[in-house]
């Protein structure tokens, strides 16, 4: 039975977990420094309380993607399969995989396409890297579908990172519009036209504030993410420098 901790137990994170105790391995996290929220998260997952990595197989971090970097060092020492699932470009995946290699550990590149995996058919965790297929085959039959990409060490990075540009990117665009519109007081005209010709944007609206209220505090980091992975190959990065700047405005729940 392989057992595997989870960095850190959010609500990605936990439910991640819980899909990995439903297959039988033994998940457990460290309680280290984390409040309340994470520990009842970790209860209701199935997730086992310990105080260092000693016996894991592998660790998984869900984190936000400005802290991926920390969170790789915070893990100094340990040497088993280190999979770093979070929404970063591939150039913080080989900073990530730089220092987890440094302390003896093996590098598996991630990236979790959908929400939290509470059903089955859902949610995608995809992976890149030489031990990938091991980390595959933990999530086999699991509620989180494992995809392994072929595409380079840093494949499923870049696969997040470019998914992401189109449905959060767009979001921020489409918020912008909105605000726009609201100020040149022309906002019951252009939903008046939007009925006419382009009527599924007003339920995207919705959608989109409802994400941005919730999370959109959580995708500052990420949408600058998404602009260094297009810098770098030589691509305009304006587009997720200013979702970026959208998506910082809106303050943290409670």
């Amino acid at each position: 039975m392989p057992r595997v901790a989870v960095l850190h137990p959010g609500e990605m994170g936990s439910a991640v977990g819980a899909a990995l105790v439903e297959t039988g391995a033994e998940v457990v996290w460290r309680s280290a420094g984390r409040g309340a929220a994470s520990r009842r998260r970790a209860d209701d997952a199935g997730l086992l309380e310990v105080d260092d990595l000693e016996g894991c197989d592998a660790v998984l971090s869900v984190c936000p993607p400005g802290a991926a970097v920390d969170v790789a060092r915070s893990v100094a020492g340990f040497r088993g399969i280190y999979v770093d699932a979070n929404a970063v470009s591939p150039a913080t995946a080989e900073a990530v995989a730089t220092a987890v290699e440094a302390g003896g550990a093996t590098y598996v590149d991630g990236g979790i396409i959908g929400p939290p995996p509470r059903e089955p058919g859902t949610t995608r965790l995809y992976l890149s890297g030489d031990r990938a297929g091991e980390v595959a085959r933990l999530f086999v039959d699991s509620r989180l579908e494992p995809v392994v990409v072929e595409a380079g060490r840093f494949a499923a990075s870049a696969t997040k990172m470019t998914y992401a540009a189109w449905t959060k990117v767009s979001a921020a665009l489409l918020l912008s519009v909105h605000e726009a519109a609201e100020r040149l007081d022309v906002d019951d005209v252009l939903r008046a036209e939007w009925a006419v010709s382009l009527p599924e944007l007003a339920e995207r609206l919705a959608s989109a504030q409802r994400s941005a209220a919730a999370k959109g505090w959580r995708w500052e980091a990420e949408m600058r993410e998404i602009a260094a992975t297009f810098a770098a190959v030589g691509m305009p990065s304006g587009f997720g420098e200013s979702a970026a700047d959208v998506f910082g405005r809106f303050p943290r729940p409670g």
